[in-house]
């Protein structure tokens, strides 16, 4: 992200927010910049998973959209007024445009969070091949006044469900180091710890370095998968 582009967002913040949350909103940017080249890989190999999918509160309820015309007006403003809506809007419209699926939880009726997840491919670069059985999760959300009830551990749960019964392989997902509460929430899904991978970019080309558990990834991006399609795509985690 450049300079005047932060900037930007953080003048935006600042009109929505206020001065404090400002200052605390640009504490967490700079430690974002800090470790912004170290990601957490998760894997969850959905042949591993039970066949019954936890039973879903009645107040409950998921709805799956794979275009921008599918998404309300309302729930659209929801999705974007928390942060830079311009770009906010920009990767919506993107992430549809490249097969993305939203995944919307409600509650009540009244959206709650949601998640997005890509399959056989991505959306930037990433940090081995996708084969066609593979997905990417990224960007997951629960809006503040309905967290602390479980609702993002019903929604992953629905979603890996979903996936299996549709012959998905494996689900990836990625968390900045410095991102505790989405590392705190994956120790309680079936997700395992792929390992740590540091990421930089020199002249346009960009390096990878695993930290951990090298061999588990070389495994999984080794010459034995035939499935594999050219890699498009990397997560956006808030």
């Amino acid at each position: 992200m450049t300079i005047p582009t932060s900037i930007s967002r953080l003048a935006d913040y600042y009109k929505r927010h206020g001065f404090v949350a400002m200052i605390r909103r640009s504490g967490l940017a700079l430690r974002r910049s800090l470790f912004s080249g170290r990601m957490v890989v998760f894997y969850c190999d959905l042949a591993k998973q039970g066949a019954a999918p936890p039973k879903m509160p009645s107040s409950l309820t998921v709805e799956r959209l794979r275009s921008y015309r599918e998404l309300r007006s309302q729930e659209l403003e929801e999705m974007t007024s928390f942060w830079n809506p311009k770009q906010a809007h920009r990767n919506i419209v993107e992430r549809f445009e490249h097969g993305s699926s939203l995944w919307l939880i409600r509650s009540t009726g009244q959206l709650a969070g949601f998640s997005w997840t890509i399959q056989g491919r991505t959306i930037a670069p990433y940090y081995f091949p996708f084969g066609e059985g593979d997905v990417q999760l990224f960007d997951f959300y629960v809006f503040p006044k309905f967290r602390g009830r479980a609702i993002l551990w019903f929604l992953i749960a629905h979603i890996l469900n979903t996936l299996k019964a549709e012959g998905a392989v494996r689900v990836f997902g990625d968390v900045a180091e410095w991102n505790q509460a989405s590392l705190s929430f994956y120790k309680m899904t079936p997700f395992k710890r792929l390992g740590l991978v540091r990421s930089f970019t020199v002249l346009g080309h960009t390096f990878l370095s695993w930290v951990e558990n090298k061999k588990v990834a070389d495994a999984l991006s080794s010459a034995e998968r035939t499935d594999r399609v050219p890699t498009m795509a990397r997560s956006h985690e808030r």
